[in-house]
């Protein structure tokens, strides 16, 4: 894929997803969900089981394999693709197409309710029920950490954590290759400071034009 080209398509139709997978080359398809917990959750086919039946009827799953969904007797569940999600995952290393689905009750055809999507969208409707507004935006603060090393362990008669990083304010004398410049930034003082203090400008950059790219 050039640069110049986009990682979704440019509508959101069901017909505006199947062209743009087949424009691309996709390979394969990569339905995606959210759980519970609020962990994304996947599987994958070949692209040809992209069509429109499949944001109609969706595609079965266990749910009986999910923290907190369903009990192994009545574990078939319905995952329904919103083809407003689609884009390209451009870290795979076949051209995969991604949709993102709502949880749906395979025999009642309805929303499940423990399906975090499908809350969002209770609430919506609720806000609209109230007359107070029409839209709402759900989104997560992106606040994180890159450590270059985390270890933990917890057994029956010991436990403990450790974090690393070699920006560090603990790893002025540790060996590294190229040489330890010894000038860490101090506990506390590490949010603004510039490159080359700040090794992981790049990175996040490189996050920002990538998520973009996504739409």
């Amino acid at each position: 894929m050039s640069s110049e080209e986009t990682l979704h398509p440019e509508g959101t139709g069901v017909e505006d997803v199947i062209a743009f997978a087949k424009d691309r080359g996709c390979t394969m398809l990569d339905i995606r969900f959210m759980d519970l917990p609020g962990l994304w959750q996947h599987y994958s086919f070949p692209i040809k089981k992209l069509s429109a039946d499949l944001f109609e009827e969706g595609l079965p799953f266990d749910g009986s394999s999910l923290r907190g969904w369903k009990t192994i007797n009545e574990s078939d569940m319905l995952v329904v693709p919103d083809s407003a999600t689609a884009f390209i995952d451009p870290f795979m290393a076949e051209p995969t197409l991604v949709l993102i689905g709502n949880i749906v009750d395979p025999i009642e055809r309805t929303a499940y309710p423990r399906c975090p999507r499908q809350l969002a969208l209770r609430a919506e409707a609720y806000l609209k029920s109230t007359g107070i507004g029409d839209t709402v935006y759900f989104g997560p603060e992106a606040e994180f950490f890159v450590f270059d090393d985390v270890r933990f362990r917890q057994t029956t008669n010991m436990g403990y954590y450790e974090v690393d990083s070699v920006e560090g304010s603990w790893n002025t004398d540790r060996y590294e290759e190229g040489g330890n410049l010894g000038y860490k930034p101090r506990t506390k003082q590490g949010y603004f400071p510039v490159p080359p203090m700040d090794s992981l400008h790049d990175l996040r950059t490189e996050m920002l034009l990538t998520l973009a790219d996504l739409g």
